[in-house]
């Protein structure tokens, strides 16, 4: 599909919608210009202007949605069925996909607010989306392969995408959107840990965090499996094998796998 002239309007402007807004401004595939974006917070609509003026902004929903080819509900769960309730009379069904951020809105959901006939996806992303690094779950309802591989397309252009069935969006949100802020504990922690061993806590970090991207750049460099890259530094009576023991006697790995499973909605 031809995206040069792809209209985008982008309902909500919070963390998550102006990330977005951002990401694909910055993107190849959709013109600034062809960007619209809505709010009731005048200062969030102001904070996506000054970073790109070029996007369009509006407190207006109703406004912004008229001629889009994408609408994009970046609001609170709880806000879908308000909104819905705003703008399902102006939605053109056969020419606009509408694509839903909000957790645990499912199908079934979305088109009992919209309409059956509608064409949906839903998108998980998580925060790392501002940096361009997220990683971006997707399914579809009522899609056709070429609206798969447009929205694959844009969502690529801000991280990572897979594309999979509803019934699993749940598990890969607990993985990847939640999962950045356990990643974050673990660096938090092994920081904290530095600093009791005597290093300053910026230092820490940014061994931390360094070391955290050598492991990821083995895994992808080698196509490998953690624990053969584990393997190789673990060498018998040494340190390391010490360090993982008594984190596994603390519980390390089944406090992740309880972790993940407790914010995994079923």
């Amino acid at each position: 599909m031809d995206t040069n002239n792809l209209q985008i309007a982008l309902i909500g402007a919070g963390n998550m919608g102006g990330a977005i807004a951002r990401g694909f401004s910055k993107g190849t595939l959709v013109q600034s210009k062809n960007i619209r974006v809505s709010d009731v917070s005048q200062a969030n609509l102001n904070a996506i202007k000054a970073f790109n003026p070029e996007i369009s902004i509006s407190t207006s929903n109703r406004d912004i949605i008229k001629d889009a080819d994408i609408i994009v509900l970046a609001v609170k769960p709880w806000l879908v069925e308000i909104i819905a309730e705003e703008i399902e009379n102006k939605i053109d069904l056969k020419k606009q996909i509408i694509v839903s951020i909000a957790a645990g809105v499912d199908f079934s959901e979305l088109a009992k607010f919209f309409n059956t006939d509608a064409t949906f996806f839903r998108v998980i992303p998580n925060t790392a989306i501002d940096v361009l690094q997220s990683v971006s779950t997707i399914s579809s309802f009522n899609a056709n392969k070429e609206q798969e591989d447009l929205i694959v397309s844009l969502f690529a252009e801000l991280g990572k995408v897979f594309l999979v069935p509803e019934a699993q969006l749940n598990a890969f949100m607990s993985l990847s959107s939640c999962g950045i802020a356990y990643a974050l504990r673990y660096i938090r922690a092994a920081m904290e840990g530095g600093v009791e061993m005597g290093i300053y806590p910026a230092i820490a970090k940014e061994v931390v965090i360094q070391t955290l991207r050598g492991a990821i750049d083995l895994l992808e460099a080698n196509d490998s499996h953690p624990e053969v890259e584990i393997d190789k530094v673990t060498t018998p009576g040494g340190n390391t094998i010490k360090g993982l023991n008594e984190m596994e006697a603390n519980g390390f790995t089944n406090a992740v796998i309880k972790g993940l499973n407790a914010s995994h909605l079923k």
